[in-house]
């Protein structure tokens, strides 16, 4: 037995407390060598008091907890254990006790033996993480050592079973607490990325199961722990939560200009933390996961990664570049970041739309050795930022991931100045950055309202991009998103949309709450502002997701119905299309000398046409970005159900439809040839060889190739992962839109494999032809418009129309 007592602190009460104030006014002394020291003092001092008190051989008294890390704060509890091998004297803890209490200290005490210690922790989660930080304060050394290691093989042995446990206590916390990375007053302790969440990470590192990715943890935790120091300090309490009225005193003792970069500064570390949580949570779950499949024991790899045992890992697909493994994304073994700058998009948003995040891993390697994009950005990447926004609620883990290794300003510089900026404003609910994210969030589930969803995601992510600079922030912003957006690829129109939507995000609901809604100035001052009724559409939609992500002040039904009650008199005032659709025409201009060619070629042969080219941009420069996709252009004699069998071939060949144009010519006067002209992309891998695509759409068109059972064995064979919740489609006939020799049906869906496919049975078996048809792919959203005639060449009647609306609405 081995005893240790030191007795060189305080010797009462009021001299421990005089010696406290004493290191806390110290000059120079605050951070973590102030805890330390907070620590020693009332370690010299409780030694004292076991050794005043009698205290026989073996018997020992041990810091537990936060005290037990040595993290003192002014104001912190005492959380201490006598802890001995039988019978003691009853008065023995009151003679330690007591005098704490009269010196004024908050202690949390117990007394016990190594026996029930270990039970009371087998029953109590709570205080099993406390005992895990047990330290020796005085008395018997070996004891303590003897319940340090028998309380840290019991949470080894027993962690399958208390990590979950673990889990759902940190998520009531969570909820119950909140976010502390958004929260104007937020709990530096329990909140989520406070400092519980920091001392369950060391619980989980205790496991040897996993461990948190440790880079800028033990500094985000200093931060926090540094706040709540001169949170105390200022309140003369112990408290944990940061008050709005204490933030300029607080802010004022750690030497900071003012309390929003005090906020900014809690937030960031609380990101740290919450990420590092994050990481840490899918990595114990994977290795439970494996545990419970009946795998051996996974080895700790380290920063959050387990070994996956020596059998073939399963790796699906995802996009070019990217694969699921685990339930996460990661990078396949043919990606080179280094020389595709469009891959951290792809990856993010490939997850996204998968349901998936991407790999703490990944992500990483994503930061350190893709390049920065080209200015203008390929068309590829502004597509899979607009894929990545319109997954709604799945983009925000992947987007958290991205922005906590600094991807996110890599790809949007402005991002800097709203990221982590608090809003000193009850109606919001977030920072102004995670405020835009929502924005963005709330816009995907209303896509189908307008014509340019793309426009629509982007406008939503940068309204607010202008806070944080002089003035009004929707002036600045509309002079920041005007440069962002030439930088993203946009063109001059799609640009000045954005700028218009970003300029007056604020104005239909300020003029619909402030104005006289029947006046027809009102109504002019709006028609004046839009200019067009897809701007009106898209603006609505804006104001909508805008506050509803605010918070539940910001929007009720008082407020929606203003504000549609202006939008539509505003509506009819434009005298617009009915439907809104601005992208379908009957006309493209002139056949280009290759599409004729082909379409005589066509005509001549009874066969198909085709032409695979990738865009002249890329040919001539082979260092520049691929563009996104490649033009194929087809020449088939009029057949019925063209259109769903050539885009079934397409998708059996895995090809993902960007854009498409159909129309009719007759080059030499023998009948119709259809002209469709098509950018495709590889979903992933290469592109087929011209010669195969050409032989399978001759199998497809005579027969002998059974385009949809194909495709449905191979989706039997190989199940595609069940992919995010999205907005049903909505399929429409423009009655405004509709021309004397055709009648407009529009779709707009979210895209999948075979949809054009799907959606040209539903219209061959509807008996109808189509005589134009126009396809764009914004994003992973589909908006379509399709020109359709009946048998005889004339426009259907309405209830035709609305029976073939109908069941393309079924098939797709």
């Amino acid at each position: 037995m081995t005893t240790e007592t030191h007795s060189t602190g305080p010797s009462s009460g009021s001299d421990f407390a005089v010696a406290r104030d004493r290191l806390l006014a110290e000059p120079g002394r605050a951070g973590a060598e102030r805890r330390r020291a907070l620590a020693g003092l009332a370690d010299g001092w409780l030694a004292g008091l076991y050794a005043a008190a009698g205290a026989p051989p073996g018997t020992a008294l041990v810091a537990v907890g936060g005290y037990g890390r040595g993290e003192l704060s002014p104001r912190s509890d005492l959380d201490v254990l006598l802890l001995h091998e039988g019978r003691i004297d009853r008065e023995l803890p009151e003679r330690i006790w007591y005098p704490v209490w009269d010196g004024g200290a908050a202690l949390d005490h117990s007394v016990r033996t190594l026996a029930e210690a270990r039970a009371v922790a087998g029953e109590d989660l709570k205080a099993q993480l406390g005992l895990l930080d047990a330290r020796h304060l005085a008395g018997d050394a070996e004891l303590t050592a003897r319940l340090r290691s028998a309380v840290l093989a019991d949470w080894r042995e027993g962690a399958p079973g208390r990590l979950p446990e673990l889990r759902e206590l940190c998520s009531e916390r969570a909820e119950r607490h909140g976010e502390l990375s958004f929260l104007l007053e937020p709990d530096l302790k329990e909140a989520k990325g406070g400092l519980r969440d920091v001392a369950a990470l060391n619980a989980i590192a205790a496991t040897w199961l996993a461990d948190a990715p440790r880079d800028g943890l033990e500094e985000a935790a200093a931060r926090l722990a540094d706040v709540r120091d001169a949170l105390h300090l200022t309140t003369g309490r112990a408290t944990e939560r940061l008050g709005l009225h204490d933030q300029d005193q607080v802010a004022a003792e750690l030497g900071l200009l003012d309390a929003d970069i005090l906020l900014r500064q809690v937030y960031e570390a609380a990101r740290t933390i919450s990420y590092a949580g994050d990481v840490t949570w899918r990595a114990v779950g994977r290795v439970l996961a494996a545990r419970g499949r009946g795998r051996r024991r996974l080895p700790f790899l380290g920063n959050g990664r387990a070994a996956a045992g020596r059998g073939v890992v399963e790796r699906r697909p995802l996009a070019e570049g990217v694969v699921e493994q685990d339930g996460e994304a990661v990078l396949a073994q043919t990606a080179r970041p280094a020389q595709d700058p469009v891959l951290p998009l792809r990856a993010a948003a490939a997850a996204a739309q998968a349901g998936l995040t991407v790999s703490h891993a990944t992500v990483r390697r994503l930061a350190a050795e893709t390049r920065p994009l080209p200015v203008p950005w390929p068309d590829e990447a502004r597509e899979q930022l607009v894929t990545l926004l319109g997954a709604g609620e799945a983009a925000v883990p992947v987007w958290e991931a991205y922005e906590a290794e600094g991807l996110i300003t890599r790809l949007l510089p402005d991002w800097e100045r709203v990221r982590c900026r608090p809003q000193r404003n009850a109606v919001h609910r977030w920072t102004v950055d995670r405020h835009l994210v929502e924005t963005a969030v709330k816009a995907a589930a209303m896509t189908r309202r307008v014509a340019r969803p793309d426009l629509l995601l982007v406008a939503a992510l940068l309204h607010d991009i202008g806070k944080g600079w002089p003035g009004d922030h929707s002036e600045a912003g509309e002079v920041i998103v005007r440069d962002v957006a030439v930088r993203m690829g946009f063109d001059k129109d799609d640009t000045e949309t954005l700028a218009l939507l970003v300029r007056h995000h604020l104005t239909l609901v300020d003029t619909a709450t402030r104005r006289d809604p029947d006046d027809p100035a009102t109504v002019a001052l709006i028609t004046r502002t839009v200019g067009a009724l897809p701007h009106l559409e898209l603006l609505h939609a804006l104001t909508e997701a805008d506050a509803t992500a605010t918070g539940p002040a910001a929007w009720s039904s008082w407020r929606a119905s203003l504000v549609e009650g202006l939008v539509d008199r505003a509506a009819a005032q434009l005298g617009c299309v009915a439907a809104g659709w601005s992208g379908g025409r009957l006309a493209d201009g002139e056949p280009t000398a290759e599409q004729e060619r082909l379409a005589v070629e066509a005509a001549a042969t009874g066969a198909p046409a085709l032409s695979l080219l990738a865009h002249a941009a890329a040919a001539a420069d082979p260092e520049r970005p691929e563009p996104m996709g490649v033009s194929l252009t087809l020449a088939i004699p009029d057949q019925p159900g063209l259109l769903g069998t050539v885009a079934g071939v397409l998708a059996l060949h895995r090809l993902t439809v960007r854009a498409a144009g159909l129309r009719e010519l007759d080059p030499v006067g023998a009948g119709p040839v259809l002209l469709l002209s098509w950018t495709v992309a590889a979903e992933y891998g290469e592109l087929p060889e011209a010669a195969r695509l050409r032989a399978d759409l001759r199998r497809a068109l005579d027969g002998s190739l059974d385009v949809a059972r194909k495709l449905a064995e191979r989706d039997a064979a190989a199940p595609r992962r069940r992919g995010i919740p999205t907005p049903p489609p909505v399929v429409t006939v423009a009655p405004g839109a509709s021309s004397s020799s055709a009648t407009i049906l529009e779709v707009r869906a979210h895209d999948a494999p075979g949809l054009l496919h799907r959606i040209g049975r539903a219209l061959d078996t509807a008996g109808v032809r189509v005589r134009t048809a126009h396809v764009s792919t914004l994003g992973a959203e589909a908006v379509d418009a399709f020109y359709l005639t009946d048998a005889d060449g004339r426009p259907l009647t309405p209830e035709a129309a609305r029976e073939v609306a109908a069941a393309v609405q079924a098939g797709i």
